[in-house]
């Protein structure tokens, strides 16, 4: 294909990257899809054979894998003859890939079947599914994540702990230093070159915090659509581990990865604007809180302990749940009140949003907003009352979250009406992988146990 056909795709993709192309040959194209975990699979490709337009295909069994990339074996037809999903690039998803010496391009493929249906395991889909029943209600979900995570000394051996890592000061990161300008000051190197891969790729900062944890970290991207933010967060993740490779690192968006130090959450804003108006359904127009915000609260709170998997995917993810941490463990809601799970932020009418504090950083970006939407949208059309708000601290006399992921699954298994609008087949799949990973887990024998039993039993 000629160059001029080249210039006019690369016309149809965002600002940003036509920004960071300035004039330059695109060398390089990567096709990408977010998997279950919410990692980038895909394949790479020179630019004149991507812009020979030819047609590409996955197999269907990337979503047949657990987090160790085990296969499997589930009641599927026909399962491992592997068949072609058909990738169809959103050129609006175009992306720079700023850390690499050639100009490259990453593009989000949506998947289909031959036959042009949509792929429900695929995690995009599934939000787009929830995405398409707001629509059809007139309604928009908008979103604002909060991301967090921590840097790390390189972790080489994974039979040794995980360990802070070193600042320009030359000591350790040190704990319990939330809101410290200092603290972040100590990673400044690391925290410019991820501006900087931000700002190539499009995604616009809102405030970066140092949170509570030795060399933890937390930014917040701005609020908007749900999938646009989805992407953010799966691309952002990938820009975040490599600029801290950059500068001999390690980021880990792990639930909680030291003993010591608290977890790390994906706290989602979410409201709902009517998309005729574009008025906040949370608020009426005196500007106190509608019947739509209470009904998505107790939507929330009916359904969000089924919806557990999704937030809280792993078995490290419900170490983040306990010993003291700032982590909630219940579903109560309540006005600027950090200690409950769904937390009403102090905020203008128009503003009028729900917190989702139980997510864990560790999760697929696109499966933890479809499943909160979800339960909001179940509380929307069935006009669900929340509990009362809780009044002070939410640690005596709450209703709980799942302690482990075994209990969860279960939970997850009864609920009929989430998994009708997630999708069964997804459901079937993802319940499938998140009990052969327990499976996985159990068979291992620890380092407490190395530790503690080999010679004193």
């Amino acid at each position: 294909m000629s160059t001029n056909t080249i210039a006019a795709l690369a016309a149809e993709m965002p600002a940003a990257f036509r920004q960071y192309l300035n004039g330059r040959t695109l060398e390089e194209v990567e096709y990408i899809v977010p998997d279950m975990i919410g990692m980038s699979r895909g394949k790479s490709m020179q630019t004149d054979k991507w812009s020979q337009g030819a047609s590409s295909f996955l197999p269907v069994s990337i979503f047949y894998q657990t987090i160790t990339g085990n296969y499997v074996d589930m009641n599927i037809q026909d399962q491992w003859t592997e068949s072609d999903m058909v990738l169809e690039p959103d050129l609006s998803t175009a992306c720079a890939v700023p850390w690499v010496d050639e100009v490259t391009v990453q593009i989000i493929n949506d998947l289909y079947t031959r036959e042009g249906e949509p792929i429900g395991l695929a995690p995009r889909n599934v939000l787009k599914k929830v995405l398409k029943l707001y629509e059809d209600k007139g309604w928009r979900p908008v979103v604002a994540p909060e991301i967090e995570f921590y840097l790390t000394k390189p972790n080489i051996d994974p039979n040794e702990p995980i360990e802070p890592p070193m600042g320009r000061s030359g000591r350790r990161g040190a704990s319990r230093q939330p809101y410290s300008m200092v603290a972040v000051e100590e990673f400044g190197a690391v925290i410019d070159t991820i501006y900087d891969y931000a700002e190539a790729q499009g995604i616009v900062l809102d405030t970066i915090i140092q949170e509570g944890g030795a060399g933890q970290i937390e930014i917040n991207l701005q609020h908007g659509d749900a999938l646009n933010l989805a992407d953010q967060v799966f691309y952002f993740k990938r820009a975040i581990r490599e600029a801290a490779l950059k500068h001999q690192k390690f980021a880990t968006f792990m639930a909680k990865p030291m003993k010591e130090q608290p977890g790390s959450a994906m706290h989602i804003h979410q409201s709902v604007v009517d998309i005729h108006s574009g008025d906040n359904i949370f608020s009426k127009p005196d500007g106190t809180p509608a019947e739509a915000f209470l009904h998505f609260v107790g939507g929330i709170q009916k359904h969000l302990r089924s919806a557990v998997p999704m937030f809280a995917p792993y078995v490290n993810s419900y170490r983040r749940f306990q010993g003291g941490g700032s982590a909630p463990t219940n579903i109560e809601w309540a006005e600027d009140n950090r200690s409950a799970g769904l937390r009403i932020p102090i905020s203008p009418p128009q503003a009028r949003r729900v917190e989702n504090r139980v997510i864990g950083m560790d999760c697929n970006p696109y499966l933890a907003i479809a499943s909160s939407l979800a339960c909001g949208y179940l509380g929307l059309v069935n006009k669900l009352s929340p509990y009362p708000e809780k009044k002070g601290e939410a640690f005596e006399d709450v209703a709980l979250l799942p302690r482990n992921l075994d209990d969860a699954l279960e939970e997850f298994a009864q609920a009929t009406e989430l998994r009708k609008v997630l999708g069964e087949d997804f459901c079937m799949v993802y319940e499938a992988l998140k009990y052969a990973e327990l499976e996985e887990f159990h068979s291992e024998v620890s380092t407490w146990e190395r530790e503690h039993l080999m010679v004193n039993v």
